[in-house]
């Protein structure tokens, strides 16, 4: 990574279950004029996601680098997200990501994996994008000692890293976290391999915007001071 500073790379987002979640983050983005978010849509289904795309047209959004893709979107609305936002990441999962409908989009989709210890036979990493690490689910994969970390250090070499969620990391359990409870959450960070961080690194937390915006502070401060240092 050239750039170290991560300053224009963690960006809030949009995230949740349903109107009541979308419409409150959309709300505080309006309200502090937020320009640039990432949306995670895997949980808002067809009709959630054509009235949230109604208002994000009427946002005060201008940029949105990543989207989180869920397994019913059409083509027409991964348009939608290229032409109105310049959205240039998409991510899916290992059972999702090579379905037919999104065949001409594959420069653009990232694959994400889990941490379940089952790598789908259909997964062949090289004919996504690239890898959308989320970070927390690697944490755990290392920490359960599942197959997932393994594949993606083994297919890394001449792979593209393209983006990340940042999820919270629970090390008692070994699990990852949505809702995140304090920024000693975000710690295990500075425990990853440097190579696993992308171009855009999306927060998934259910918490607020103005919640993500202090965590964003503190993700920066932590993982510039990581990555200036010279050990890997």
């Amino acid at each position: 990574m050239k750039n170290l500073s991560f300053r224009d790379k963690v960006f809030p987002s949009i995230t949740g279950e349903g109107s009541l979640d979308w419409s409150r983050k959309l709300k505080e983005i309006n309200s502090l004029e937020i320009k640039q978010i990432c949306i995670f849509l895997s949980r808002f289904d067809k009709k959630e996601r054509s009235n949230l795309y109604r208002l994000l047209l009427k946002s005060k959004i201008k940029e949105i680098p990543f989207v989180h893709l869920r397994d019913d979107m059409e083509a027409k609305e991964l348009d939608f997200f290229i032409n109105n936002y310049n959205t240039r990441f998409f991510n899916a999962h290992e059972d999702s990501f090579l379905q037919d409908e999104w065949k001409d989009y594959r420069d653009k989709i990232y694959l994400e994996m889990d941490y379940n210890n089952k790598i789908e036979k259909a997964v062949e990493v090289k004919r996504a994008a690239g890898f959308c690490v989320d970070l927390a689910h690697f944490r755990a994969s290392v920490a359960r000692g599942t197959k997932e970390a393994s594949y993606t250090y083994l297919k890394r070499k001449g792979m593209r890293f393209g983006c990340n969620h940042i999820g919270g990391y629970d090390p008692a359990k070994m699990d990852d976290k949505h809702r995140i409870t304090g920024l000693k959450d975000f710690n295990y960070l500075i425990t990853l391999p440097k190579f696993l961080f992308g171009e855009v690194l999306a927060i998934e937390a259910d918490n607020s915007i103005k919640e993500q915006l202090e965590f964003k502070e503190y993700i920066i401060k932590i993982l510039n001071d990581y990555f200036s240092r010279k050990t890997e």
